[in-house]
């Protein structure tokens, strides 16, 4: 059976932040901790060794697969800074028009520094991304 890797856990978001290597994305992932904290109105947690995740869902596909995530979240990883939001809602696509500099895979929305994205597009996407789940994942 697939175990998913990326659990919530309760080690310290803070402890991570702080062995962020680069100074720069350290205080940005600060900056990030906050707007997130404030948009989605839930405490950070740990999600695996290194996501930072807001609030949960419980998933259920198909094919069986099922587990939880979290709403959204982001990693300061060495390259660039990943950005969590929810896949398959045509808002998030014409949000990302507005957003700034930015590239993105499947899942992931990535950013070299919060100067070179507008940060109420980012507050909107967060709100965008926490109400899809929400409405596609209700709880109980």
């Amino acid at each position: 059976m697939y175990e998913l890797k990326t659990k919530e856990n309760d080690n310290s978001v803070i402890e991570f932040i702080e062995n962020v290597d680069s100074p720069k994305k350290r205080e940005d992932a600060y900056r990030l901790l906050d707007i997130f904290t404030e948009t989605t109105g839930y405490p950070a947690k740990m999600w695996g060794p290194s996501i930072i995740g807001f609030g949960s869902y419980h998933y259920k596909y198909e094919s069986g697969h099922e587990g939880d995530a979290p709403l959204v979240g982001f990693s300061p990883r060495k390259a660039k800074i990943s950005l969590y939001f929810a896949t398959g809602d045509t808002e998030r696509e014409a949000l990302l028009k507005e957003f700034g500099k930015h590239t993105s895979g499947k899942a992931c929305v990535y950013i070299n520094k919060i100067a070179d994205i507008d940060v109420d597009v980012l507050k909107a996407l967060i709100h965008q991304s926490v109400a899809f789940l929400k409405e596609r994942y209700p709880t109980g």
